[in-house]
């Protein structure tokens, strides 16, 4: 065996599932059709509705994205609101000196 192909082969069992482009592109595909058949067997599943809003097809999806693009949304304010700069915490560290240096 060459030093090349044992440097590929030791490429390739460093990466991950997740690192290797063709494995996220067939995970993509399952979730894309995994979504299309979803949407489909709203229409076809017989669902017990309460309100009539219900009744919109695909309802259920709408939901869910717009809730999920609103909870990224508040994430983003809520960062602006609590975010610290990077020193916040070393600020403390760098006035005081450490009491117990030389009491070992």
């Amino acid at each position: 065996m060459s030093q090349t192909q044992q440097q590929d082969e030791t490429k390739d069992e460093a990466l991950g599932f997740f690192d290797k482009p063709n494995n996220v592109k067939w995970i993509l595909w399952v979730f894309y059709a995994l979504c299309i058949v979803l949407v489909a067997l709203d229409f076809v599943v017989h669902r017990h509705i309460y309100l009539d809003y219900e009744k919109i097809p695909t309802f259920y999806a709408l939901y869910g994205f717009l809730a999920c693009v609103l909870l990224v949304v508040a994430a983003k304010w809520l960062r602006l609101l609590i975010m610290r700069d990077e020193q916040y915490y070393d600020k403390n560290e760098e006035e005081k000196p450490f009491e117990n240096e030389g009491s070992n």
